[in-house]
């Protein structure tokens, strides 16, 4: 039986070794707390900015006033993801966030950007934020389509869980489909309205309190 010993003890390291390795490629990416009063930078198109609501109905002024954090509205209507790689560093740097919230693509859709596109233009965004080791929440966007925004059936496009998945960064996903989805909650076809705003902030918000209780889902759904 001592002859056995040392494969069995080799054999319990390289088990113990595999499942430390299994729960570290299996862990979701971290999001540490953010304390009230700290920057948040969201960043985006013209959802971000707030089109199709009042003044101050943004979803980055409401998330404001639920969270106590300072949230800057770098929100910019009709913004792509490949043209604002230009402003996003400068952004980062004057602004010096606690974390990011990235929302963009819907105009690259919009203009008919192939996908694969798109997607590498959003990881060149999320590099971007990674490179300063801030930690970024990814916003699913919906490829919009008029046939199924009219029937309540609108779908994240597939490109955001797969950079979720490979850039190991936080997706809030089926919140902005479901809210341009219902026609109570959206200005026009493509913009939510104050409600719709609020019901974004409100996800985000519980999102980052869930993930902060130790909450296994990067999914919200309602």
């Amino acid at each position: 039986m001592q002859n056995f010993r040392p494969v069995i003890t080799a054999l319990q390291t390289v088990g113990a070794a595999l499942c430390v390795l299994l729960a570290a490629c299996s862990a979701e990416p971290d999001v540490d707390p953010v304390p009230p009063g700290a920057t948040v930078l969201a960043f985006g198109d013209s959802i971000t900015f707030g089109t199709g609501a009042a003044p101050g109905e943004s979803y980055p002024e409401q998330l404001a006033g639920l969270s106590g954090w300072k949230v800057v509205n770098a929100g910019i209507p009709g913004d792509t993801a490949q043209a604002a790689g230009k402003r996003l560093p400068g952004a980062l740097e004057q602004h010096q966030p606690a974390l990011v919230i990235l929302e963009l693509g819907g105009n690259d859709f919009l203009r008919r950007q192939p996908e694969a596109a798109v997607k590498e233009d959003l990881r060149t965004l999320i590099r971007q934020v990674q490179t300063r080791s801030i930690p970024l929440v990814l916003v699913a966007v919906p490829r919009f389509s008029v046939l199924r925004a009219s029937v309540g059936a609108l779908d994240d496009a597939a490109i955001y869980r797969e950079l979720a998945e490979e850039e190991r960064v936080y997706l809030v996903e089926d919140v902005l489909a479901r809210i341009l989805s219902n026609e109570s909650l959206r200005a026009d076809p493509i913009h939510p309205n104050a409600a719709g705003y609020r019901q974004l902030a409100e996800q985000l918000y519980a999102a980052l309190l869930a993930k902060r209780q130790g909450s296994i889902s990067s999914k919200l759904r309602r």
